[in-house]
């Protein structure tokens, strides 16, 4: 603030210098007026000449003045002198006076022998339209009125030495009080270990700082999902990474004490499956993280055609299915728009499809299918494996989750996948049996359903104001 400060100073004093001038020459001009209109009473016009009745003393009453110099004259309107000092300047307009009907005193400044001159004067005619004019002039030279203006200057710029200097001193004061809630705030974080993610009590903080607290204390909650996330990760990864490659180290063990070349070639064989088995848990476990970690990114949703999106996946997973025996179905709906990351909805259905082709038995069949359901768009997989209870479908989308009895091969990553990309996509997915046998009442067949919010223009300025945070890490 100080330097503002310091700016504006010189800026005031220029001020007060121009207006100490102003005022100081205010009673000086009004002295001076009075002294040409008491002039201008004494002139007369006899037989069309200027006479000037001043009495001797008159004129000393006017010079007596101990600091300045007066001066007088009275020139007719050629310019020439009618009495008064020689030695006053003729000024410019002389010879050329206009009438004054008001008898209106006006002002110049002038210069004679190097002293500034306050001159005031009035032009007075004789009666008549060809009546000849005088001008009657009153000079003063200007050290009263410097005088003056110095005192006044002086009155205004001393005190301020003494009060901008306390000033000073009282907004440092001030702004140390004022700031000191937020010095404590600062040695507060600053005090914190460095995992403390804890958000900060508001119990004594100002009114003033708690809406930057509560944003800091927003921004902690967020940094602590993030990083609860990355510690759950490490842990689901080291703990399911350990069993196949466990596995992995005691057939390659098994491998190397092998002589047969049949058992060597299915020791070998089983050392592929479990490197294949690894391979597809570290490509699970690297979605899962890039689902979770696309809630916190800021990479707005677009609008896709979910049908178009679906066939194209559908297309890749048909050689698989041909291999297993499996009738995979596609049944088109049209174009069915929706607010969606391409990448994780691809993801998604790869899932889908991958869990409903891996328990579907040889000779049994999936179909994929999008329905639109007014304001909702369903995202079906519909397959003919085993089925699924009530109970267990509320549990299938928990982390490496398993049903019990299932032949299948997999990690019990795949719907939580898909559980996490559609809750970013504010979806909500279900699994579900299908039908039930008519003999034994046992389910028959899944339906793993996404159902998602149709794309409309208000419903994407909704999300411009408040945008779904997508993306991966």
């Amino acid at each position: 603030m100080l330097a503002p400060l310091l700016f504006v100073w010189p800026i005031s004093i220029a001020f007060t210098h121009y207006f100490a001038n102003s005022v100081a020459s205010f009673p000086y001009d009004q002295s001076l007026r009075e002294h040409v209109a008491a002039i201008s009473r004494q002139v007369s016009f006899v037989d069309g000449q200027p006479q000037l009745a001043l009495p001797s003393l008159a004129q000393l009453f006017l010079r007596s003045d101990e600091i300045d110099n007066v001066y007088f004259h009275m020139l007719d309107q050629d310019g020439q002198l009618i009495a008064g000092d020689p030695e006053l300047p003729v000024p410019k307009m002389a010879g050329t006076l206009l009438k004054n009907e008001h008898n209106e005193v006006f002002f110049r400044d002038d210069e004679y022998h190097g002293q500034s001159l306050r001159i005031a004067y009035i032009s007075l005619f004789e009666a008549g339209p060809d009546g000849r004019g005088v001008l009657i002039e009153v000079g003063e030279t200007t050290e009263k009125r410097s005088q003056l203006a110095n005192k006044i200057i002086a009155s205004v710029i001393l005190p301020q030495f003494v009060i901008i200097p306390l000033a000073v001193i009282l907004v440092w004061f001030g702004l140390s009080q004022g700031l000191r809630p937020l010095t404590r705030l600062r040695d507060r974080i600053e005090a914190r270990r460095e995992a403390d993610l804890s958000p900060i009590a508001l119990r004594r903080i100002p009114e003033e700082l708690r809406p930057l607290t509560e944003a800091f204390n927003s921004m902690l909650a967020r940094m602590q999902q993030n990083v609860a996330a990355q510690r759950r990760f490490i842990a689901d990864a080291a703990h399911q990474m350990r069993t196949p490659l466990t596995g992995l180290k005691t057939q390659a063990q098994l491998a190397m004490r092998e002589t047969d070349p049949a058992e060597l070639r299915h020791a070998l064989r089983q050392i592929l499956n479990g490197a294949d088995r690894a391979s597809h848990l570290v490509d699970q476990l690297l979605a899962l993280a890039r689902a979770e970690a696309s809630e916190h990114s800021q990479q707005t949703l677009v609008a896709l055609d979910l049908d178009h999106l679906l066939r194209e996946v559908v297309e890749n997973w048909v050689v698989q299915a041909l291999e297993k025996y499996i009738d995979l179905g596609y049944e088109p709906a049209g174009s069915v728009l929706i607010l969606g990351n391409a990448f994780l909805l691809r993801e998604m259905i790869n899932n889908l499809l991958d869990n409903a082709l891996r328990y579907t038995p040889s000779g049994g069949r999936v179909t994929a299918r999008v329905v639109a359901q007014g304001d909702f768009a369903l995202l079906e997989i519909e397959d003919s494996g085993p089925g699924i209870s009530d109970a267990e479908s509320q549990r299938v989308f928990d982390r490496f989750y398993r049903v019990d009895g299932s032949d299948g091969e997999g990690s019990g990553l795949g719907l939580a996948i898909v559980r996490e990309i559609a809750e970013v996509h504010q979806a909500a997915a279900s699994l579900r049996p299908n039908n039930r046998d008519t003999e034994t009442d046992e389910p028959s067949g899944c339906v793993a359903r996404i159902v998602f919010p149709v794309f409309s223009p208000q419903r994407s300025q909704a999300l411009a104001q408040d945008p779904v945070q997508t993306g991966f890490a």
